[in-house]
């Protein structure tokens, strides 16, 4: 368990103060922020905007966990490729500061309305911007679901089934965790055999995991290291070259600086650039243009206050599952299921927190170090499906926010629980949930800075996803009490915004098939967590770069027997 704090040289206290975020400067100095200079290397720079005239075989919207694996497989097959980022291109070095207020700049802050009994927290929790989508500030949990999380339906009677069985993705899992350098357990304790380990052995666990394990081991729940996207030794990755062993520095959510954990940035970007792909940052799509039989013939987007327009022959949606749903909202686009912003799902995340004598220090360290799966189908559950459990490690103004809202303290009682921050862990819930009709995704009337509607989201937990978090609660609430916690409380969260275009058998209830291609418009394809018939009871971006790969290799077999 860790003791004492040691500080990382250029990480807790750099050296180099001018290489910080211009944000964190302004912060320290109380200034007003400038903007940060230029980065003078080939990735960073915007590259020059395509004549109007030029046609492109793709174009890519959205360069996260869905598009940048695509991308990067587009390309390496010699297509003509332009990627548009609504975000800008970061230096991890230079922009990703150890400073969680410093790194807001990292999550989509656009104003996104919330509605429902239960409505759904924006920002930070469901998206990102900038070249590498949400991938830049997750923290990296990489489980793959078991394969009945494909089949509720077929096992409950509630729910969706994918219309696309394990056997079909498991090739991609064990290509993305020898791609990525996934550091886990080898065997896996859950779940069918494995042909293949990972690669890298498991990352150290936090305070909060040990504590964990204590806790569980009493009361006979399993528990084991977690298959986590960030390297515990240097790697060499195919087609990048060599990245850096993590630094346990713990604000994975701030942004890793040393390239460590496996953001699309320093993984499928640079081999996408490697093989002729178009990046264009700070690039904000509003239109999507169509001839007169309907199909996609090129985009409208502003980038740094000037419209620009691309043309080009295939569309991939890759924008997460609000923008997206968005953008064919917007612009009318394969409505004909009434699907496009219906079935929205939310992974139950509740987390329980308990203070212990010993020093936890919940900032050291990777924060989702432990797992357990022991809960993936509960024998006395009154829900379908079912859950998994992590071990949290948490930021402190993040964690204050929730102490805030989760036990409405304020003022002096909230500075004297925060004096207990070092002493505080936590373990949370990711948990499957059903699609419902009174859960989904509209244009409001309010309209945003562009001038556009901005998106509301109507959630509330539903019976099923209320028995989750009353089974999971008293279950974790056992295991801090078996490792010695007191105060122990709970915080209620959902995270993950997931299911509002999804895939399936027909166009008359989803708006994509299996291959992520939209049943209404033959060249759109959709590639991120919006297709998703369910949740799954794992963390989504693995299944998410699966599905790209995917994607783009069902694409590009359609075009050869074309060509043929």
């Amino acid at each position: 368990m860790p003791d004492e704090e040691v500080l990382e040289e250029s990480v807790l206290n750099p050296v180099q103060p001018e290489i910080q975020d211009p944000l964190l400067r302004a912060l320290l100095a109380d200034e007003p922020a400038t903007a940060a200079a230029p980065i003078d290397t080939p990735l960073e720079q915007s590259q020059a905007v395509p004549a109007e005239a030029d046609e492109v075989d793709c174009v890519v919207i959205g360069l996260g966990a869905g598009g940048a694996p695509l991308l990067a497989r587009l390309a390496m097959a010699g297509l003509k490729v332009v990627a548009l980022e609504a975000g800008p291109w970061h230096n991890p070095g230079q922009d990703f500061a150890t400073d969680e207020k410093a790194q807001a700049f990292l999550f989509w802050n656009d104003e996104r309305l919330a509605a429902g009994h239960d409505p759904l927290a924006m920002g930070r929790n469901n998206s990102g911007t900038g070249v590498g989508g949400s991938t830049l500030h997750y923290t990296a949990y990489t489980p793959r679901p078991l394969p009945d999380d494909l089949h509720l339906n077929r096992d409950f009677g509630r729910g969706e089934d994918w219309p696309l069985g394990f056997e079909e993705l498991e090739p991609y899992y064990e290509e993305l965790e020898r791609f990525l350098g996934i550091s886990g357990p080898t065997p896996y304790p859950w779940g069918p055999a494995r042909r293949t380990g990972y690669p890298l052995a498991p990352l150290p666990l936090n305070g909060a995991a040990q504590l964990m394990v204590r806790g569980a081991e009493k009361i006979g729940i399993r528990t084991s290291p977690a298959a986590n996207a960030a390297l515990s030794a240097r790697y060499y990755q195919d087609g990048v070259g060599w990245r850096e062993a993590c630094t346990n520095r713990g604000f994975c959510q701030a942004g890793c600086s040393n390239g460590a954990k496996a953001s699309m940035d320093v993984t499928f970007i640079p081999l996408a650039v490697a093989h002729g792909a178009d990046i264009q940052p700070n690039s904000f799509v509003t239109e999507i243009e169509r001839d007169a039989r309907g199909r996609v013939t090129g985009v409208v987007y502003t980038q740094n206050g000037e419209q620009m327009r691309q043309r080009c022959r295939h569309l991939f949606l890759c924008a997460g599952s609000v923008e997206t749903p968005r953008l064919l909202l917007l612009n009318e686009l394969a409505l004909t299921s009434g699907q496009v912003g219906r079935n929205l799902m939310a992974h139950p995340g509740l987390q329980v927190w308990g203070t212990f004598e010993e020093a936890v220090r919940p900032y050291k360290g990777i924060p989702g170090g432990l797992i357990s799966q022991d809960t993936h189908r509960p024998a006395d559950a009154d829900f379908a499906g079912g859950y998994l459990l992590q071990s949290i490690g948490v930021m402190p103004v993040t964690f204050a926010s929730q102490v805030a809202r989760g036990r409405k303290l304020w003022g002096q009682p909230l500075r004297d629980y925060m004096r207990n921050y070092n002493h505080v862990a936590g373990i949370n819930i990711l948990g499957d949930c059903l699609p419902h009709a009174d859960n989904f995704l509209e244009l409001a009337e309010e309209k945003d800075a562009r001038g556009l509607p901005k998106p509301r989201l109507h959630f509330t937990a539903q019976e099923n996803e209320q028995r989750m978090n009353a089974h999971a609660e008293a279950l974790m609430r056992r295991i801090w009490e078996a490792a010695g916690a007191t105060d122990i409380w709970a915080f209620g969260r959902y995270a993950h915004v997931i299911g509002t275009a999804r895939m399936g058998l027909s166009g008359d209830d989803a708006v994509v098939d299996a291959d992520g291609r939209a049943f209404d418009v033959p060249n759109i394809y959709i590639s991120d967590n919006s297709t998703f018939p369910s949740a799954l009871s794992v963390n989504p971006a693995l299944t998410i770069m699966a599905l790209s790969l995917r994607t783009a290799d069902k694409f590009l077999a359609q075009q050869r027997r074309r060509d043929s």
